[in-house]
């Protein structure tokens, strides 16, 4: 079940006034205008830190963890884009970026990203529908590619992408985020897939 803007709005404003249970989004939203515009997502606005990655004389990025440690900085680079500067994202090209709210999920819920349509409709895609887990914290890595024509401007505090939140049916267990508490966005290490790795 999809939290409402009524709902959504209730739990913000819990989250606001430092209750666990609620939704905590910093900065906090216009609670009345989720109020007001009725709709049952929060929109999130683009952060500062863009991560792009870097020409390389590899063959190619492993996508099974092989026992060693995965060298992000040799792959990725990170650039830092100020409030009224932008960042430009060419046509086929890929950036990982963060948005510039910190939001902590409470276990009682689970949340998704999409992207936001009108951006969409100029080539800038989001990924679809990425997963949020109960007990998250920290900013949101988003993962964006230009698949128009042309290169686009991307400012960091515009509207980016919006957020859904539903609630988790069942017990609640104890979460287990790895990705919690980041700020900046980042490849990531993979995890062992013991399917994959075994031998026969």
């Amino acid at each position: 079940m999809i939290l409402t803007a009524k709902k959504l709005a209730e739990e913000v404003r819990r989250g606001g006034h430092g209750d666990e249970q609620g939704v905590a989004i910093v900065p906090m939203p216009d609670i009345e205008q989720i109020e007001r515009d009725g709709e049952a997502s929060i929109n999130l606005r683009l952060g500062r830190w863009f991560v792009t990655m870097r020409q390389s004389s590899e063959t190619h990025i492993e996508t099974i963890k092989e026992g060693k440690e995965f060298n992000e900085n040799k792959f990725s680079k990170k650039h830092f884009v100020p409030f009224g500067d932008n960042f430009v994202i060419h046509p086929g090209r890929f950036v990982l970026a963060s948005s510039l709210e910190w939001i902590r999920v409470p276990k009682k819920y689970a949340a998704y990203v999409v992207g936001k349509s009108k951006l969409g409709r100029r080539g800038i895609i989001i990924e679809t529908a990425a997963g949020v887990h109960p007990g998250f914290s920290g900013c949101l890595t988003l993962e964006i590619a230009n698949v128009g024509e042309v290169p686009i401007r991307l400012y960091p505090g515009m509207m980016i992408c919006q957020l859904f939140f539903h609630v988790l049916e069942g017990e609640l267990s104890n979460s287990n985020t790895k990705l919690g508490g980041q700020r900046k966005p980042r490849l990531g290490q993979l995890s062992d897939d013991p399917i994959m790795t075994s031998r026969p």
